[in-house]
């Protein structure tokens, strides 16, 4: 499974509004994926004070068993055919990185039930 930005920082974070117990074991539990799409958009919007985030959040990924997921070739040419449902860059290229892969999405953005992907939510 590929987790999304947001649902990261609520991961890390411990927060248990967010993340129930059930998710975050399913999410502990399975061989749980990071894109690097991910770490750039959440370094993007933290440097522009949109979020906050840990200065150590890739180490702190890394202690929480998390596989990072490369940006490649293909995903990237592949965000040229997905419809235009969800207009965030950093958003589009997870949902080409799923599709490529064939891996579901574990976020909380209802935009991302307008593509073909596999959802993972509460």
């Amino acid at each position: 499974m590929l987790v999304d930005s947001h649902v990261l920082l609520w991961f890390v974070e411990g927060n248990r509004r967010r993340v129930s117990p059930a998710m975050r074991k399913r999410v502990e539990a399975a061989a749980a994926m990071v894109s690097i799409a991910s770490l750039w958009e959440i370094a993007t919007k933290n440097a522009l004070g949109k979020l906050r985030a840990p200065d150590d959040l890739p180490e702190r990924l890394e202690e929480l068993g998390f596989e990072s997921l490369a940006v490649t070739l293909e995903h990237a040419w592949h965000v040229r055919s997905l419809p235009l449902h969800h207009r965030d860059p950093f958003d589009r290229l997870l949902i080409a990185q799923a599709q490529v892969e064939r891996l579901p999405i574990v976020t909380a953005d209802g935009a991302f039930g307008a593509y073909d992907i596999d959802l993972i939510w509460d």
